[in-house]
């Protein structure tokens, strides 16, 4: 699977299961590609309204952040710095992420 395709599965994953239809993330990776539109969330001073809405839902695994630190294949893709930033987002809202340490 490619980090496009993984960026997508979570889109439709958290449309199906949670009924949340990410537009502005899906118009995202379809502008700019799965690595750039995660590098721009995960870079950015606050949470996007994207995952507020799956924090509501207790669906914190659907966030850019937790696929990326979930999943040791994408973790050359990202500088330390935003391997801890997206880590130190989840923590602030309570999520235990479910990996070795980046």
């Amino acid at each position: 699977m490619t980090f496009d395709q993984a960026m997508f599965n979570i889109y439709q994953r958290a449309k199906d299961e949670t009924g949340y239809t990410a537009t502005i993330f899906l118009g995202m990776i379809s502008d700019r590609g799965g690595l750039p539109t995660a590098k721009t969330l995960i870079n950015s001073p606050k949470p996007s309204d994207g995952y507020t809405a799956l924090y509501e839902l207790g669906r914190l695994d659907l966030t850019v952040e937790a696929m990326v630190l979930e999943t040791s294949e994408w973790y050359e893709l990202f500088t330390d710095d935003e391997l801890k930033r997206a880590r130190r987002r989840l923590q602030q809202y309570g999520y235990q992420v479910r990996s070795l340490e980046a």
